[in-house]
Order: C-alpha cells, then structure tokens, then sequence
C-alpha cells in the first residue's frame, strides 16, 4: 500500500503545511483519513487524481479535519466521476453531510453514501478491513486502522515440483482448500504459506489513551498527532492534544514497528525538535511532511 501525506499542520495551515489530511491507495482503493481545507489541490501536487478517492474516513468534525469536503465534493462532479462515494466518521456525520447540500449549492451531484459508526469493525471485504476507536478530544472523536487480511502465498517450486498444473487447483489451494491431485489429498499448508497483512493506524486529535494503545498494537506504521513540544504538555492535555514525546511512547507502548508524527502546531516552523524529544523515546521516530511517500 502507498501513503501519501497531503497535510500535516493543525487547527492554522502554514505556508508549508496544509490542513489535515491522508491518502491511503491499495487494490484499486484511494482511502482518504480526513478531508483538511485544500485537500482537492493538494491530492493534485501530490500527482494523485481526486477521481481515484473511494472512501473518506473522518476522525471528528473540528474544521480542519473536514473543510476541504465540499470542495474535494465538487472537483468529483466536475471531474464526471462515476464511483459512490462513501464517506465514514463518528455520530452525526450523515446529518452533516445532509446539512452540507443545504448550505452550498452544487450544478452537479455524485452518488455518496455517509455512515454514523461507533466502535469495532467498521468496514470489511475480502482484500483489508477498517477498525475504529473512541479517543478523547472534547467531542465524538474516532482513530482507525487499516487492516490488510491475510493472505496466501503459493509455494511455486513446491507445486511443480509435485506436478500441479496452474488453473483451478491453484486457485482452491489459494483459498486454503485441500485438493485431490493423483489420487493423493494435498492440504494448502504443504504447498502454500500464510503472509500476514500489513497495518496502518491513524490517531489524531485526542490525549494519550488506552484506547489508542490498543488500535494501534503491533502496527506495521502508526501515523499519530504530536501536536506540542514537551513544554507545552499542560497546554496539549487542556486542548486533548499530545506532545511529541506522548506520541512516541503511545508508539513504544504499542509496539509499532514504524512511527510518523504530523499534526503540528503552527508555532514550530520547524518540526527538528519534536523529532528530538520523540527519539528519545521512539528512536526511528519520523515528523511528516506535506507530499510525503510511504510505501507499507
């Protein structure tokens, strides 16, 4: 799966830092985590088509997690864009979206579908599932994780080697059936091995929690707010906010394998010391930077 960072400012946007927001792409999937003011042009420097976004995944409803739908909203109608839309996030989000159709009027419609969703397995198909978590913010707030499902992985040299042709007994064997080849049974675990599917975990806007510990255990990359400086500390737990040092031990804690910071507030022009005071804790901790590329 490849990330691409559109925005990694807080509640004010910088010259070089836009509003909130992440791309996810796999399997023909564009996933966004939040919708920041500015998403549509960001998604266009990054080289990504806005018509590539299939679902939208809102962490909570403060501006600068959600100014940038009604544009991103109407650049898919303009655009033709042909796919529905469904559109994720905490208690009241298919209120707002019907409230958003109110407030500004749109030439063109695109089929969307908006969801309320709560705690657990929000989303699930045969290729990843998506999990959501409460976090603490002041208001209905959710963290999520990209599950990608495990997956099979055929032993090529096992299979020739017992003269398995390629067609449907690969393909039953894929899906973790034994067949019968030669008048012999041939379980899949002989001919075949379990990949575990990789994990993304997004935690913005909240306190430290163990709610957030626990959505992003063992995680293959944890992308997580780190708001203040460790000065600020009492100013982040006023505002439900964590510093970097609280995010990198969130990260510690939970036994990530890969942890990037964004969310920063205005006030650091540069995100040098965060990544210092995150280290202390977290060792290969990163700060992200608008346009930035993971691949998991």
């Amino acid at each position: 799966m490849d990330i691409v960072f559109l925005g990694t400012s807080s509640m004010v946007p910088t010259k070089e830092r836009n509003h909130s927001s992440v791309f996810l792409k796999y399997q023909g999937e564009g996933i966004l985590f939040d919708c920041g003011e500015g998403t549509q042009r960001q998604l266009k420097i990054a080289g990504v088509s806005p018509t590539e976004v299939t679902k939208l995944f809102i962490s909570h409803w403060h501006g600068d997690h959600v100014l940038g739908i009604p544009g991103l909203i109407q650049t898919l109608a303009g655009s033709n864009y042909t796919k529905e839309l469904e559109i994720y996030g905490p208690a009241g989000t298919k209120r707002r979206m019907e409230a958003m159709f109110e407030v500004f009027v749109f030439d063109k419609k695109i089929a969307m579908k908006a969801h309320d969703v709560k705690e657990g397995v929000i989303f699930k198909n045969a290729q990843y599932a998506v999990v959501a978590a409460r976090l603490e913010h002041g208001i209905a707030c959710l963290g999520y994780l990209f599950k990608e499902e495990d997956r099979r992985r055929m032993i090529v040299k096992e299979l020739k080697k017992r003269g398995i042709p390629q067609g449907p007994l690969w393909g039953k064997l894929q899906r973790g059936e034994t067949v019968i080849f030669n008048g012999g049974k041939i379980p899949p675990d002989e001919v075949s091995n379990i990949v575990e599917g990789k994990t993304v975990a997004y935690v913005v806007d909240t306190k430290p929690c163990r709610a957030a510990v626990e959505l992003a255990k063992n995680a293959d990359l944890l992308i997580c707010e780190a708001t203040y400086a460790d000065e600020l500390e009492e100013k982040g737990g006023e505002y439900s906010h964590m510093t970097a040092s609280q995010a990198s031990d969130l990260g510690r804690r939970a036994g990530v394998k890969r942890l990037i910071l964004t969310h920063f507030s205005q006030r650091y022009k540069t995100t040098a010391l965060l990544k210092e005071e995150a280290q202390k804790t977290f060792p290969g901790a990163e700060c992200a930077y608008d346009f930035m590329k993971v691949r998991v």
